[in-house]
């Protein structure tokens, strides 16, 4: 059976531009890390339940590729999506830590999306697989389009590529579990300082490499500040930058 990457992310900076409604609107850069990814495939099961296999530390109605099912049949009304999914487990080599901000969940939401799309022929455009994935995470859409950069803005549903050379990277990942939600109420009620369109322009249009050398840690991520607010056992690592929400940490791999 085929077998299919799930690669993390980092955020090479992460800035808020405003609300919307509930939420926050961001600009961020996503990057591939090219040698952190999960591995999804199929095998052959004996009882038609949805069935995941793997080092998951939730329960099944809660992971994202039983969410990506529900969605994705729900859009399709596929019987033979059914069918797959009655006759075969989803199984997961999980190398990605979770509550991580490395997007560990997303990307495996969206590698079965792409995965059940290309196996069964359901003929979904990019696009289309984007929009049913919003609904899962807002990362989502930035996986599906499988790019190695790109800038993501609104709430993750724009993703436009940004052309530059992939950069290896060292990650580090604490032993601690970073609420999303957490870290961007905090942010909303004591640091809420959206940037401007013309600060919004000037960092989506410089190259990564740059970001990571003219900017500090602090200055690239706004939810990095609100984090080491809500965490107190989240200790600031100097050189490192910081991921999404946390608690990973990733800095240029040194030749």
């Amino acid at each position: 059976m085929m077998r299919y990457r799930a690669h993390a992310k980092v955020n090479i900076f992460l800035k808020i531009t405003g609300k919307r409604g509930d939420y926050h609107t961001i600009t961020s850069r996503f990057m591939r890390v090219n040698n952190l990814f999960d591995t999804l495939w199929l095998e052959p099961k004996s009882t038609p339940e949805f069935e995941i296999r793997g080092n998951f530390d939730c329960d099944i109605a809660s992971n994202t590729i039983y969410k990506a099912y529900k969605y994705l049949l729900s859009y399709t009304r596929s019987h033979a999506l059914s069918t797959l999914m009655e006759e075969y487990a989803v199984c997961v080599d999980k190398q990605i830590p979770s509550f991580a901000g490395l997007g560990g969940g997303s990307s495996d939401a969206a590698t079965f999306l792409r995965m059940c799309n290309e196996k069964l022929d359901l003929g979904l455009e990019t696009e289309v697989l984007a929009e049913i994935g919003v609904n899962i995470g807002a990362d989502v859409p930035f996986f599906l389009y499988d790019y190695e950069s790109a800038n993501v803005s609104g709430i993750g549903e724009i993703v436009e590529h940004f052309n530059e050379p992939l950069i290896d990277f060292e990650v580090i990942t604490p032993p601690l579990k970073i609420s999303t939600p957490a870290v961007y109420h905090y942010y909303r009620d004591h640091l809420y300082a959206p940037i401007t369109p013309k600060e919004i322009h000037a960092l989506e249009a410089m190259p990564s490499r740059e970001v990571l050398t003219s900017m500090l840690p602090k200055e690239a991520n706004d939810l990095y500040p609100a984090a080491l607010g809500c965490y107190n056992e989240l200790t600031e690592k100097e050189g490192w930058f910081f991921s999404g929400s946390g608690s990973s940490f990733f800095k240029i791999k040194e030749q």
